[in-house]
């Protein structure tokens, strides 16, 4: 049976905040802290900033019963936690490799008050040898005998509860056996039936996130790849793609075809890997390849509607687009093909009508764009109201089994373009619709 662990997570963000609530509800004893005091507030006054199913409730609860805190204050959380998890933002700098500069100042503002004994955790998604320029920076801003961890994360966004709670396996990176013993104790609750815990070098796990990330991102340019000649050859991908998946050498995960992936992983930890290879003299081809395919496939939906509409242009043409975040379940934008699309929409001059059940503010702020040029909707039908095309780039549940007679009612155009081939052609055809999806 694992003891109480007390744990500082320092970081409030997706990573980090699922991963306080998590170890909370395991009984440990957790402080997290952030230097947004706005953020702080709000959630000592028990509301969540991001949303993620079933979050909500694990922070409130662990908060109420007082397992979860919430501090500003690095001294503090430095002095709290037997392990301390970094779990602070790494955007991608212009040159394609993630900025650290958050990590270094977080290390750098714990230093002084680190316990001599102290693991610090990278949870943060970092390149090789991230945490030895850690360790660098903690015993330059006077820490001692502190240990340096890596603990990547391999959480789904809309599924990120569920995924902690019950992990397929987590990777710890430790050079010293004491190490990756204190923080195998910490996930041995999670797992009851058989533990799958991977133990080895902490460079071996830093690359480990990247490479699986990369791996699945290759997966899903590849099929998109595949469905793009679908249409040249007159093939089903549905069909390819089924064909393929009971292969059990391959698989049906990560093997849809669509608008292509965002979010704020892939696409940075495709292009950071890239960069990491380069700085050691590699190529990684394939990992190139299919971060450029991606790009490519975020313009394949403008593209078909454009054939549409080449001889009149989509000048003051209305369309309606379902689907903002980067997949279901989340608010989060990131990367998102919605936001490619438009743009390309705006810049065409057509009005454009929007609708999103969670992400729409986020959307906005990340899209900023020309006042009146894009209207919001609440209700997904509002926004058809005259619209010339529909367009599905999210593929939320309740988008899944329109109402085709409300579309043909309140709809001008009959146009309809299935960004994530939920829709069945037979059905939209048959109401009278100009149907297409992607590979179909």
């Amino acid at each position: 049976m694992s003891a109480t662990v007390k744990v500082s997570v320092i970081g409030t963000g997706y990573v980090g905040l699922v991963a306080a609530a998590c170890f909370a509800e395991h009984g440990h004893e957790v402080l997290c802290q952030d230097i947004d005091s706005t953020r702080i507030e709000t959630l000592r006054a028990g509301k969540v900033p991001i949303y993620e199913p079933g979050l909500e409730d694990l922070v409130v609860r662990n908060h109420r019963d007082g397992r979860l805190r919430f501090c500003l204050d690095p001294a503090e959380a430095a002095q709290h936690g037997e392990l301390v998890f970094l779990a602070v933002g790494t955007p991608r700098a212009e040159n394609g490799a993630p900025d650290l500069r958050q990590v270094f100042a977080a290390a750098r503002g714990l230093a002084p008050h680190l316990r001599p004994g102290t693991i610090v955790v990278d949870k943060s998604t970092v390149p090789v040898g991230t945490a030895d320029q850690v360790a660098a920076q903690l015993r330059e801003a006077g820490a001692a005998e502190v240990f340096v961890a890596s603990n990547p994360e391999f959480l789904k966004e809309g599924s990120a509860v569920d995924d902690f709670m019950k992990p397929d396996r987590v990777v710890i990176g430790a050079d010293e056996p004491k190490t990756a013993e204190r923080l195998r104790a910490l996930y041995a609750s999670f797992f009851r039936a058989s533990e799958r815990i991977y133990t080895m070098s902490v460079r071996s796990a830093e690359l480990t996130k990247y490479a699986a990330n990369a791996y699945l991102a290759t997966r899903i340019s590849f099929i998109n790849d595949i469905a793009n000649l679908c249409e040249k050859v007159g093939a089903n991908v549905e069909e390819v793609r089924a064909g393929m998946g009971a292969d059990t050498r391959i698989g049906h995960h990560f093997l849809y075809p669509g608008v292509g992936y965002g979010g704020s992983c892939f696409p940075k930890d495709t292009r950071a890997l890239v960069h990491t290879a380069h700085e050691h003299g590699a190529s990684l081809r394939i990992v190139e390849a299919a971060d450029d395919v991606n790009r490519d496939q975020k313009g394949r939906l403008f593209e078909k509607l454009a054939a549409r509409f080449a001889r009149e242009g989509l000048a003051h043409k209305r369309v309606a687009v379902w689907g903002l975040a980067f997949k279901p379940n989340t608010d989060d934008v990131r990367e998102a093909p919605a936001l490619t699309v438009v743009r390309s929409l705006i810049d065409a001059g057509a009005e454009v009508h929007v609708c999103d059940p969670v992400a729409a503010g986020n959307f906005m702020r990340a899209l900023d764009p020309p006042a009146g040029s894009v209207t919001v909707h609440e209700d997904p039908y509002a926004a058809l109201r005259g619209a010339d095309a529909l367009l599905l780039l999210t593929e939320w549940r309740q988008y899944r089994s329109p109402h085709w007679g409300r579309l043909r009612e309140l709809m001008r155009g009959r146009v309809l373009l299935d960004g994530r081939n939920q829709w069945s052609r037979n059905t939209a055809e048959t109401m009278g619709f100009d149907y297409d999806g992607i590979g179909r």
